[in-house]
């Protein structure tokens, strides 16, 4: 049980530590090659975390860092990220990455990304933990978020958490490469889900674009940020979200 802990996505602390401290060289006659101060990378990530520590006045962190093999959503749909591939880490992130989990408590688990990892503490009944992270998908998750970068506390509702997620499986998100329904944005997602968000009007909206029912739950396990509920203890692996 994580009490009065802040839940960190590491992963983004881990970036931008990592990507501060690398450092290009040219060698002349055509040859450059790129290097890491590990030292400024973990000074980095120290000021990062300690920064957040002092601005909530929690000490205890869990650090959440996603899991490097086969995330389980590529079992959904192959295609999940793949606008990603050749897409490279930063200079010594992988040892960086060792140095967290070896200095600080943290969790990995197979198949999950670091936002399920956040998502499952903060919905874990007893648990009481802030969500730590700059990634809006997380406004998909019930409970306190708190976004860095810009300073700001979310307090989020089952209701608000589950529209923001229904509007997700609607506009799609580029970023994680699922397209939702073409045409769909923000605006026409919320007419969609109306006062009172219905799986079958998401289903019809699919359904009015030429795709299927399997379609539109297909977006929805790729767009769902597990929580608590979606999580098999007893096996360790999700539960695929469900209508």
């Amino acid at each position: 049980m994580i009490t009065s802990a802040l839940a960190i996505d590491a992963d983004i602390l881990l970036y931008r530590s990592t990507s501060a401290a690398e450092s290009e060289v040219d060698w002349g006659d055509d040859i450059f090659s790129l290097w890491m101060d590990m030292k400024e990378a973990k000074a980095a990530f120290v000021r990062q975390l300690e920064n957040i520590q002092e601005k909530l006045g929690v000490t205890n962190v869990v650090c959440c860092i996603s899991d490097s093999g086969n995330n389980f959503r590529k079992s959904v749909d192959p295609s999940y990220k793949s606008n990603r591939r050749g897409t490279r880490k930063p200079v010594g992130y992988t040892a960086m990455k060792d140095w967290v989990v070896s200095t600080y408590p943290s969790m990995r688990k197979p198949g999950l990304e670091g936002d399920d990892l956040l998502g499952i503490l903060a919905t874990r009944p007893g648990n009481d933990c802030i969500m730590v992270s700059d990634d809006k998908d997380m406004l998909g998750v019930p409970g306190r978020l708190f976004r860095p970068s810009k300073d700001e506390m979310f307090e989020i509702s089952v209701q608000d958490a589950d529209r923001f997620f229904l509007t997700q499986v609607l506009t799609g998100d580029p970023t994680d490469g699922y397209k939702g329904v073409p045409g769909i944005g923000p605006k026409k997602a919320e007419a969609i889900l109306g006062p009172r968000h219905d799986w079958g009007a998401i289903e019809k909206a699919f359904l009015d674009a030429g795709l299927t029912k399997d379609d539109a739950l297909t977006q929805a396990r790729l767009a769902r940020i597990l929580r608590w509920s979606d999580w098999d203890a007893e096996k360790g692996e999700p539960i695929l979200w469900k209508p």
